[in-house]
């Protein structure tokens, strides 16, 4: 490839410079991290993001990956550039007819020198060459105008014999440039090497944090696409539900209208032919002759309305409607009822998952501990238990559901008696179960170890303590200074998220605390329930 297809190959369709850190988006083009980084930063806040080269969208910012070959090339091109310019900018002093790139600088000469006029050149000592410069009068002693061949340690400084004689480094320590300079280098790899370390901590550093930040928006695009699948639901369920209470509302409508329409047409009909009675009744009461009053054969049966009937209420008295509310309110309001259930969820945080089926574990029960039938209530009691001790069994009041879960978001309710101490958690299958101690006597005195849920690293717990409500993980607590004032708890799980919150169930629900980390065994429910001090009950029920 020529160097001018390389150049325009290494060039940042955005700067038109060359590629100053490369980085690369999903859709494979290249760009300076700078500048693809300003035009991120301007999409920020309109909702699209879209690559400068192929227009290609992005719903979430695109992560940048930094195009470490790419890198390398540029920055070696930049680097051969920079020699070519540096080669062919310094011309030989002689060749004054057409410019011929220099080679190498005579210093006392002060002149550059072609391949030509170099093999032509004196080759005596006191004409020392070095490599191509236009600044040669820097390579002299500005004060003796001779060569720099000498470097003072003292001073830092280069110098030329005549300063090491007789001028203001006499006396001074001195040694040759080369000796010098290699000294200088070999500190300099030194300062490289370290250097070297500290770019490739640096780089470790910012692929964590790039990491981190493609984590975060892939969750980000995770969450966005939750919202939008719970508010698609939502706007189905209302749909379904307005179609469904507005087909009620027309069926229930044409069956009251119905009957209605007939009863109406039969009183019209009814009231057409009282008024053409009235009508002809009126011609006869405006007839002179008697004669034809008195023989109109029409009204040689007229009766008293109020006789004919019982009274003019009578009439179509059997099709009469009946009285009160014509819409069944009841049944459209326990319709729309579903409509409060899903906004409840929404409320409760819960909306996406569906409550645990959380069954207790006898086999894991400590045999001061009364399971119910249904495996959802564990009580106190003082007479033990005559259930076999085997290396599952819980000590000291505990017990662990069935069920383990090992991914997904799931919830589960607790309802607790006001006993004096409980706690109610989740831990890992391989928690300590710990040794039987006794659990009778002054709480303020008992000692329950590291196998209770919460005081060790393999399981997490609320805790209330004689109404004091506490979390709990590896024997650290965090005190609630909140009033609890239910009886009722949530305990939400999203594995993958590492994320395990615990909500008092009151109006409206109540956010507690989330224990965050990162999940490596399957996660038990676990209940334990402390003896109380009077005699009353002591329990904990999970909620169907």
């Amino acid at each position: 490839m020529a160097s001018a297809d390389l150049r325009d190959e290494l060039l940042c369709s955005i700067c038109l410079s060359t590629f100053k850190d490369p980085v690369t988006l999903r859709c494979g083009h290249n760009f300076c991290r700078v500048c693809i980084g300003r035009v991120l930063d301007a999409q920020d806040g309109s909702g699209v993001y879209s690559c400068p080269g192929c227009r290609k969208r992005f719903r979430v910012r695109p992560a940048l990956t930094r195009n470490i070959n790419l890198h390398n090339v540029a920055e070696r091109f930049l680097i051969t550039q920079h020699e070519q310019e540096i080669i062919t900018g310094i011309c030989c002093t002689y060749c004054v007819d057409s410019p011929v790139p220099a080679v190498r600088s005579c210093l006392l000469c002060e002149a550059s020198l072609c391949d030509k006029h170099l093999r032509s050149h004196s080759k005596s000592p006191e004409h020392v060459l070095s490599d191509p410069s236009t600044c040669l009068e820097k390579r002299k002693c500005s004060v003796h105008k001779k060569i720099l061949e000498y470097y003072c340690t003292e001073d830092a400084a280069c110098i030329c014999v005549s300063c090491s004689l007789a001028g203001e480094h006499r006396g001074h320590q001195v040694e040759m440039l080369d000796e010098a300079s290699k000294r200088k280098k070999k500190k300099l790899r030194n300062v490289h090497k370290k250097l070297i370390r500290k770019r490739k901590k640096t780089d470790e550093k910012v692929r964590s944090l790039e990491e981190r930040r493609r984590k975060a928006q892939e969750k980000a695009a995770g969450e966005a696409e939750r919202v939008t699948a719970l508010c698609t639901d939502i706007r189905r369920r209302v749909d379904d539900l307005e179609k469904k209470v507005l087909s009620e509302i027309s069926r229930q409508e044409k069956e009251e209208s119905l009957p209605l329409s007939v009863l109406i047409h039969q009183l019209e009909i009814k009231k057409d032919e009282l008024s053409r009675k009235m009508r002809h009744i009126e011609e006869l009461c405006n007839m002179t002759d008697p004669l034809t009053v008195l023989q109109d054969p029409d009204t040689g049966d007229l009766c008293d309305p109020e006789e004919e009937g019982g009274g003019e209420d009578t009439w179509g008295h059997d099709k009469q409607p009946h009285d009160g509310d014509d819409l069944d309110v009841a049944e459209i309001s326990h319709t729309l009822q579903t409509l409060c259930d899903v906004i409840s969820g929404i409320r409760s945080g819960i909306y996406v998952v569906s409550p645990a089926d959380i069954l207790l574990d006898v086999t894991t029960a400590d045999n001061n501990l009364l399971i119910s039938d249904d495996l959802k209530t564990a009580a106190w009691i003082k007479e033990k238990q005559k259930r076999p001790e085997t290396a599952e069994r819980f000590q000291n009041s505990q017990v662990m559901s069935r069920r383990g879960f090992t991914s997904g978001r799931h919830y589960w309710d607790v309802e607790s008696s006001r006993s004096d101490w409980w706690r109610v958690g989740m831990c890992y299958p391989s928690i300590d179960r710990g040794e039987q101690q006794s659990l009778i006597g002054d709480p303020d005195t008992l000692e329950s170890g590291h196998h209770l849920v919460g005081d060790n690293n393999k399981s997490w717990s609320l805790e209330s303590f004689y109404n004091e409500y506490s979390l709990i993980h590896d024997s650290e607590v965090i005190q609630l200074p909140d009033k609890i004032s239910s009886d009722r708890f949530r305990i939400c799980l999203d594995y993958e998220a590492g994320q395990l919150s615990f909500y008092e169930l009151c109006d409206p629900i109540r956010h507690l605390h989330t224990f965050t980390a990162a999940f490596s065994e399957p996660l038990h429910a676990v209940l334990h329930v402390g003896p109380p001090l009077f005699d009353r009950d002591a329990w904990i029920r999970i909620c169907s």
